[in-house]
């Protein structure tokens, strides 16, 4: 079989002394700071809410501290834990070796969540109205990372005869699926168009926890999808006959998760803003 060359492009961006930039880095970096943009463009504009804008410029702010410490957190003891934990008890230290790759998109998620929960109980801040903003701009974020999956020449695709097959420099001789291409463009182009026409046309931030719940159930399509052409990692393998991999394991329930709080939307919003039991009744006079 014959196959496209893999681009010849160094990981490392650029060496300054002992420092080296990483593509990797770079990719979390650009997620966050224009996901941070982009949300920032959503509150400044009225139309897309029922009125005032629950959460402010200051709270974006700040919870983005909260979100970078649950991706990072969350990614990697969800990869440790799942998908190879044998290899970091054999080896600590390596958990720590974040450069080495490895992190888990499901544990990153669930770290963002623990995170801007945290946030916005401590501040008082709306937790769906921030779930919604921070769903609508995680497709960003998704995008640049498979690209930067792509230019590490990791988490490729299986063998391939389609004319667009690479032949990865750590895949062997066999032409494969570039994957983290078609991840790029499912779990970031099309979700965030999608979730952008659910928030900008059928102004779904009004109906709090929509946007998270489509945000859940699309990316349960798309990595299902994609776990088709997708390599299981190495260490796991396939899970049953074949074809079922880690990913579609963890995804399958984010369909079933995601199009649950879609329709109990209105119902999350009024559990979630609902008075703490115990306060007082106001005394009539």
């Amino acid at each position: 079989m014959t196959g496209i060359p893999f681009p010849n492009i160094d990981p490392v961006l650029i060496h300054l002394g002992p420092l080296a930039i990483r593509w990797y880095a770079l990719a979390y970096i650009a997620g966050l700071l224009l996901g941070w943009r982009y949300i920032l463009a959503m509150i400044d504009t009225p139309r897309l809410w029922a009125g005032s804008p629950s959460v402010t410029r200051l709270n974006i702010d700040d919870a983005l501290l909260w979100a970078m410490a649950g991706v990072i957190l969350g990614g990697r003891i969800g990869y440790v834990l799942v998908y190879d934990s044998v290899d970091y008890i054999n080896n600590p230290l390596e958990i720590f070796a974040v450069w080495h790759g490895g992190m888990s998109f499901h544990g990153g998620a669930f770290g963002v969540l623990v995170g801007l929960a945290l946030y916005a109980r401590r501040n008082g801040v709306p937790l769906l109205a921030l779930f919604d903003l921070a769903s609508a701009a995680a497709p960003i974020g998704l995008f640049f990372g498979r690209i930067a999956n792509f230019i590490n020449s990791e988490l490729w695709g299986r063998v391939t005869d389609a004319p667009w097959g690479i032949i990865f420099p750590n895949g062997g001789p066999e032409p494969r699926h570039p994957s983290q291409l078609y991840e790029a463009a499912l779990e970031g182009i099309v979700l965030f168009i999608v979730l952008r026409i659910l928030s900008h046309s059928f102004h779904a931030l009004k109906r709090p926890g929509t946007i998270w719940g489509a945000f859940i159930a699309g990316y349960g399509c798309a990595r299902v999808f994609v776990e088709f052409f997708r390599q299981p990692d190495i260490q796991l393998g396939y899970l049953y006959d074949g074809w079922l991999t880690m990913g579609m394991l963890l995804s399958l329930p984010m369909i079933l998760v995601g199009l649950l709080i879609v329709w109990q939307a209105p119902r999350l919003e009024a559990w979630t803003t609902r008075k703490p039991a115990g306060n007082p009744a106001p005394k009539r006079k």
